[in-house]
C-alpha cells in the first residue's frame, strides 16, 4: 500500500474518531447526535441495529423508472447505513458493510473489520456532500414498516464530472462489500464485480492476507439481516 492510500486511510480513522467524540459530547442536547452514536457505537462492536429489507427490492426499477430525492446525510450509523435530515435510516442496497470484531492490521494500524467499513462511508459521505452541496440524490427500492423507518436505496453523487453510486464506491475501494440476499446471491449482481476487483488488487480489507469474508459469520449472529 502506497503512502498516499496510507494517509487516506488514517484520514478515514481521525474523520470517524472525531466524528464519535463529537457525537458523544452533544449527545445530552441533540437527539439526532445520540441517536447516531448508539447505532454507530453498536455497529463498532458487531451488532447491526438495521434490519433487512422486509419485502424483496425491485431493483429492476433503477434501470426502468429511475426516481431521483435528494437526501441530505446526517451521520453514518453502519458500514453500509446512514440517518437522513428528515430523520429516517437510509441503507444503501447495494453495499454490506463488515461487521467482524476480530482484530486486524490495516494500513499499519491496528484495527477491525468493522471500523473499517464505518470509517469509510463516514469519509465517503463527507466526500460526496462536498461534491453535491451537502445533498445528493437516492433512488427508494422500498422501506421497512414500524419505527424509525428504514428505506432501502441506491445513492449517487458527481465526481469529476460523473455520476458514481456510493455504494460501488465503497465496494471498489474495499471498504464494504456486495450485499446479498439469504440465498447467497448478490442483490446488485454488477457489484460484485467491483468487489473481485478489490479483491484481487488487496485493496482496503483485502490487503489483510488474513482476512475472511464476513457472510456467514453475520447470518449466524443476526439471522434476520442481509
Amino acid at each position: 500500500m502506497n503512502l498516499g492510500a496510507r494517509r487516506l486511510i488514517r484520514l478515514l480513522f481521525c474523520t470517524t474518531a472525531c466524528t464519535m467524540n463529537a457525537l458523544t459530547l452533544a449527545a445530552q442536547d441533540d437527539a439526532a447526535s445520540k441517536f447516531v452514536s448508539y447505532y454507530q457505537t453498536a455497529y463498532a462492536e458487531g451488532r447491526d441495529l438495521i434490519p433487512a429489507p422486509q419485502k424483496t427490492l425491485d431493483t429492476s426499477s433503477i434501470a426502468e423508472r429511475l426516481d431521483l430525492r435528494t437526501i441530505r446525510p446526517e451521520g453514518a450509523l453502519s458500514g453500509s447505513a446512514f440517518l437522513a435530515s428528515d430523520g429516517t435510516i437510509v441503507k444503501l442496497a447495494g453495499a454490506q458493510g463488515c461487521l467482524s470484531t476480530e482484530p486486524v492490521e490495516f494500513a499499519g494500524l491496528r484495527t477491525t473489520c468493522a471500523m473499517v467499513s464505518l470509517a469509510g462511508l463516514t469519509a465517503t459521505l463527507g466526500a460526496a456532500e462536498a461534491a453535491a452541496g451537502n445533498a445528493f440524490p437516492c433512488h427508494f427500492l422500498g422501506q421497512n414498516a414500524g419505527t424509525p423507518t428504514v428505506r432501502f436505496a441506491e445513492c449517487f453523487f458527481v465526481k469529476h464530472g460523473a455520476a458514481q453510486s456510493l455504494s460501488e464506491v465503497l465496494i471498489a475501494r474495499g471498504l464494504a462489500f456486495a450485499a446479498r440476499d439469504r440465498t447467497g446471491r448478490a442483490v446488485l449482481p454488477e457489484y460484485t464485480q467491483a468487489e473481485e476487483k478489490a479483491h484481487r488488487a488487496g485493496t482496503g480489507i483485502w490487503a489483510n492476507a488474513h482476512f475472511t469474508h464476513p457472510y456467514g459469520e453475520r447470518y449466524r449472529a443476526s439471522p434476520s439481516t442481509n
